[in-house]
């Protein structure tokens, strides 16, 4: 099993060896295939994440203590 490195760059989003522009400006469900990183579970998603932005995430885990 091959673990791939995942991070964020300026403005490049890269995965592995694969590097390209970020599509959101905070990394926030940035697809890859047919997945979408999460930045703050630092894992890929099946369906996009319902907020816009890490700030929104945030606000509502610390509203209702979980997500």
């Amino acid at each position: 099993m091959t673990l791939m490195d995942v991070r964020i760059e300026g403005n490049y989003f890269v995965v592995g060896n694969q590097r390209r522009k970020m599509l959101t400006s905070e990394g926030c469900n940035e697809p890859f295939k047919d997945r979408f990183w999460c930045p703050r579970k630092k894992w890929f998603m099946k369906s996009t994440c319902p907020f816009i932005n890490k700030l929104e995430c945030g606000n509502y885990r610390h509203m209702c203590g979980s997500l």
